[in-house]
């Protein structure tokens, strides 16, 4: 009855063939099988009746070994990278995954990162021109003291990004969701951003001078100290965003009062902290 243990347990597992954590879950479960069986045998049960309870035991196995394998090769997939100080020019990364992948200080201009799972990764320090994030995960990623130029982020997923005192001239940020990103004491004068929506973006001290956010949405964005000099923000939304300036400069308010608000949707505290530095808001809607 050992044997006819064994070659139930064989055809379970035999799809799985390879998958370490699989293997292991066979061994530990052979042993407690038997285990089982040779309980129900000391209990006066006949073979096929000990046989069939002790397979019972152990409910769905087939789903249970399935969900094992799923969770083995996801986790062998999100291999630890570290290419730290690397000559990487033109590298293909695209579709890899990389958690937690340290790049930093690393050439990587023109690489593809094409929908990479980059998640928690640093590149801090390192050259990225030219690099292409479409679509790639960079949730909690350090992007922070880069060269960024001419980088492109369509419809990336940017949660926590940090991209602070980085070069962004000539990126593109495309149909893109901005949530908790840090875009502080940084040039985006030459940034492009369209169709975006900016969800608890952090621009304090930034160089926004002439940016268009034409339709654009933003929801709890600080623009505090930034230069906002003929910035743009017609037909916008605008909700609990925050507009403040330094208290020994008069810089930032004639600044806001060359911004564009036409058209612009936006929330009682917010219309009454930009009409309390004066700001066109003629064509605003309040909501």
């Amino acid at each position: 009855m050992n044997e006819k243990l064994t070659n139930y347990l064989n055809g379970v597992f035999a799809p799985y063939d390879g998958v370490k954590s699989v293997s292991e879950l066979k061994s530990d479960l052979h042993s407690d099988l038997q285990e089982r069986y040779r309980e129900l045998k000391a209990e006066g049960k006949d073979d096929e009746t000990a046989f069939e309870m002790t397979i019972d035991s152990i409910g769905d196995i087939e789903q249970t070994v399935l969900e094992v394998a799923n969770l083995s090769r996801s986790l062998e997939r999100q291999v630890l990278t570290n290419l730290s100080a690397s000559n990487l020019i033109d590298s293909d990364f695209a579709g890899v995954t990389a958690h937690k992948g340290n790049f930093t200080a690393s050439a990587l201009r023109g690489s593809d990162f094409t929908n990479a799972d980059l998640s928690g990764s640093s590149f801090k320090n390192s050259d990225v021109r030219d690099a292409r994030f479409d679509g790639a995960n960079l949730t909690d990623c350090n992007l922070s003291t880069l060269d960024l130029a001419n980088a492109s982020f369509n419809k990336s997923i940017l949660v926590r990004t940090n991209f602070s005192k980085s070069w962004l001239a000539g990126a593109a940020f495309v149909d893109v969701q901005l949530t908790d990103v840090n875009l502080s004491m940084t040039a985006l004068t030459k940034t492009v951003f369209k169709n975006c929506v900016f969800d608890g973006v952090d621009f304090t001290s930034s160089d926004l001078s002439g940016q268009r956010f034409d339709g654009q949405i933003f929801i709890g964005v600080k623009f505090d100290r930034a230069g906002l000099k003929e910035v743009s923000f017609k037909d916008a939304t605008l909700k609990n965003v925050s507009f403040q300036g330094s208290m020994l400069s008069k810089k930032y308010y004639h600044a806001i009062q060359t911004v564009c608000f036409d058209g612009a949707w936006m929330d009682k505290l917010t219309f009454a902290a930009l009409k309390g530095m004066e700001a066109d808001l003629s064509k605003v809607t309040v909501i």
